[in-house]
């Protein structure tokens, strides 16, 4: 009965991440005197259709995605057409779904404060005794200011510089009474997990955890939402890179699944489902804005080129690209979606 309610709840939080980019088009497009044909929650056969003034909205089968319909590649004599309006109209519809995704991401990152009322800080609480660490000079009360050449928001983005590190060996940077202070060459310990073979670094210091106060809040919000989206660029240049495969990748089925999990792992813990959904939200708002046909990014690049024009390229040329870019990334949703379904039995 967990497994099932779990599920839901997961379905539920994709959907609205989805449903909220998907407003941030219609609401901005309405602002902009855009008409909106029709407004969708989910995806397959309608189930429940209601008309509005100037748009239908339609609650579909299928609880994974909607859209919001403007007609973005069709002709029209229609001067509330969405090809009608100016150039900066048209953009500012096109960024308004990821910038949703954005702004829920960081209202998500303040209410996960909210819940919590703890911060973790990235300055030093403790130094072990006889590491290099303490050899280097560091000590209680120091604030780690980047790690290798990253800047450090938040204390996770410690651990992950510590946790792709390969020879043990990280140069920091920390504020000691307003000054800045380099600790090159700093050599962590390393031990061998008998289970994996996998080097794992010995962290040879602490962080104080507090109590959050109000002044703490939108600093402490800013932090954690600038960490997830660094997170996620570096991400997807590792996946470019080929660092990572598309059996890293994961779509829909993917992430229900391992909100599903977490849900379960955590004991429903509210804060880390809460911590999962921001992650997502904001990985949608970016990966959106890529420069890529189909995407709310590739269009953005399209109005660039009809603003330096001052021309707009044929509705049938762009029409044409972005159904190719749609139908790339449907072949690619297949193979990631088959990969999610094999993971979930293997």
């Amino acid at each position: 009965m967990d497994t099932f309610f779990s599920l839901i709840g997961a379905v539920l939080i994709f959907c609205i991440i989805v449903v909220v980019h998907e407003f941030g088009h219609f609401i901005v497009a309405r602002k902009c005197g855009i008409d909106v044909s029709e407004f969708a929650i989910g995806m397959g056969p309608v189930i429940f259709k209601k008309q509005g003034k100037n748009t239908l909205f339609t609650l579909r089968l299928l609880p994974l995605g909607g859209f919001c319909a403007m007609g973005e590649d069709e002709e029209s004599d229609n001067e509330n057409s969405f090809r009608n309006k100016s150039v900066g109209r048209r953009i500012a519809v096109i960024v308004a779904g990821a910038i949703m995704n954005l702004i829920l991401g960081f209202i998500l990152s303040v209410v996960i404060f909210l819940v919590s009322g703890k911060l973790t800080t990235t300055i030093i609480a403790e130094v072990t005794e006889g590491s290099g660490c303490e050899a280097a000079g560091m000590s209680q009360g120091d604030r780690v200011v980047s790690v290798n050449g990253l800047h450090i928001f938040t204390a996770n983005d410690i651990i992950y510089q510590l946790r792709n590190d390969e020879d043990g060996v990280l140069d920091f940077v920390i504020e000691r009474n307003g000054e800045k202070i380099a600790l090159n060459g700093i050599r962590f310990g390393l031990t061998v997990d008998e289970q994996t073979g996998e080097r794992v670094l010995n962290y040879d210091f602490k962080v104080y955890l507090k109590d959050l106060t109000p002044p703490d809040l939108l600093p402490a919000a800013a932090n954690k939402f600038m960490y997830y989206s660094r997170l996620i660029l570096m991400s997807l240049r590792d996946l470019i890179t080929g660092k990572y495969g598309l059996n890293s990748l994961q779509g829909p089925v993917g992430i229900v699944t391992v909100i599903t999990e977490s849900a379960e792992e955590s004991g429903f813990d509210v804060g880390y489902l809460l911590d999962i959904a921001m992650l997502i939200t904001v990985n949608v708002g970016i990966f959106n804005l890529l420069p890529l046909p189909a995407l709310d990014g590739g269009r953005f690049v399209f109005l660039l080129i009809e603003a330096i024009r001052r021309k707009p390229l044929k509705a049938e040329t762009e029409g044409m690209v972005h159904f190719a870019g749609f139908a790339l990334l449907m072949i690619l949703m297949l193979v990631v979606t088959f990969n999610d379904v094999k993971n979930i039995f293997v």
